[in-house]
């Protein structure tokens, strides 16, 4: 049986100084990044994920594999590192992976995440922190988030014929060198990533060069 016992704020002297609108007006703008479209389709549909979409996938992915292989990871660390992830994609919008400009998206991105970090309303006060160490950092949490993230579109490219590798024209060469740091970082994601993309380019999802 549930307990009907209330939330206890801890500091209600503190409490008494935070305004409910400063707080919805932050989780609005935390609202923009489902109107973020990315290149991939969803399983089953005929439209495009969102970056919210592709977040929850992610941490979810993270957690789950992380607790599969018995990693060890903090966990809290990285589902905190997989939720802000694509936020500076609020301002940035969605880079596609393979393309010209992918080097310079983080610039971009990471002045969306200061913005961010300075909207009223905001109670994550590591919000950039987290962020700057999922981009740059070298902590294992960070290294598992970089597989999983290159996982999950390949999945739904797979799963939806190549739809995304057919409508731009993507080659066998791009996808295998966007996955090859993952021989080192998981081994055997990377073998079974290599096994379809030979796949993809037999069925002639892949540019085969």
């Amino acid at each position: 049986m549930s307990s009907n016992t209330p939330i206890k704020l801890t500091n209600p002297a503190r409490d008494a100084n935070i305004k409910i609108d400063d707080v919805t007006h932050f989780l609005l703008e935390l609202d923009a990044l489902k109107r973020v479209n990315r290149r991939s389709y969803v399983t089953g549909t005929t439209r495009l994920e969102n970056s919210a979409e592709h977040s929850w996938h992610l941490a979810m992915a993270c957690w789950s594999i992380a607790e599969l292989f018995e990693l060890d990871v903090n966990h809290e660390k990285l589902l905190k590192m997989a939720l802000v992830h694509d936020l500076g994609e609020i301002d940035a919008g969605d880079t596609f992976l393979y393309a010209d400009t992918r080097r310079d998206a983080h610039f971009e991105e990471r002045e969306g995440i200061a913005r961010l970090q300075r909207e009223r309303g905001n109670g994550i006060a590591d919000l950039s922190e987290i962020w700057e160490e999922q981009e740059t950092g070298n902590s294992k949490e960070a290294d598992l988030l970089r597989v999983v993230d290159r996982l999950l579109p390949f999945l739904l490219n797979l799963n939806t014929e190549g739809k995304t590798w057919i409508e731009l024209g993507v080659t066998r060469s791009q996808v295998a060198g966007a996955h090859g740091f993952i021989k080192d970082s998981f081994p055997p994601i990377h073998d079974w990533l290599s096994q379809n993309i030979e796949y993809a380019t037999q069925q002639g999802w892949l540019v085969d060069k």
